[in-house]
């Protein structure tokens, strides 16, 4: 199974085949393996880089093993217009989403964290697809690999809208098809993946 790893807009994809391209291969086994500090110096000048494998499940599992694992949960919510809930946050358009609570479950997570994001109340749909997001984390000064459980959900009417303006979300706003499309053009990599997901589910 192929996993793609976002660095804010790069990605790192462990793969058995290299996938030509943008991407720039690197062989997981050279040089004694690939490590978090060799992919950041990879990153530096390439924008994809493509760890290929026999085992790109083993090469994956020693990559995250340098990291912090996080769990979160967040989703897109459609209303009866069939407008998308989008927020944008610290100048990018985005989902929202949030870490996962001590003795929560996943889909109640990514409800809960809607409703504090936006202030609008939405039931779980259907699962969506998985992210993976890494990150150094300057507040506990360690790297985490936050792996995201997106979901579809739904809200019945056009609610009003509160952002989360503490989370730095300077806005919350309903999108017509067209915006949405507008909008993910500003988007990480990782939201733009949530979205393909709406489609082919």
């Amino acid at each position: 199974m192929n996993r793609t790893v976002y660095f804010a807009d790069r990605a790192v994809a462990f793969t058995a085949e290299a996938p030509g391209g943008a991407w720039y291969a690197v062989a997981a086994e050279a040089c004694g393996g690939i490590s978090r500090a060799k992919i950041l110096n990879f990153l530096e000048s390439h924008n994809s880089v493509a760890v290929v494998s026999d085992d790109p499940d083993r090469a994956f599992a020693a990559f995250a093993a340098e990291f912090t694992p996080v769990e979160a949960a967040g989703g897109v919510v459609v209303n009866d217009c069939g407008e998308w809930l989008m927020i944008h946050r610290n100048g990018r358009w985005d989902l929202p989403k949030g870490h996962l609570e001590c003795g929560e479950r996943i889909e109640e997570c990514a409800a809960r964290e809607v409703e504090e994001e936006t202030g609008v109340a939405a039931r779980v749909v259907r699962p969506l697809c998985e992210t993976l997001h890494a990150y150094y984390f300057p507040k506990t000064a360690r790297w985490e690999l936050k792996r995201t459980h997106w979901y579809e959900l739904h809200a019945p009417g056009c609610a009003g809208l509160t952002p989360q303006t503490e989370e730095g979300i300077d806005s919350a706003v309903w999108c017509a098809p067209r915006e949405v499309a507008d909008n993910l053009r500003d988007a990480f990599p990782t939201i733009r993946c949530v979205a393909a997901a709406m489609g082919r589910n």
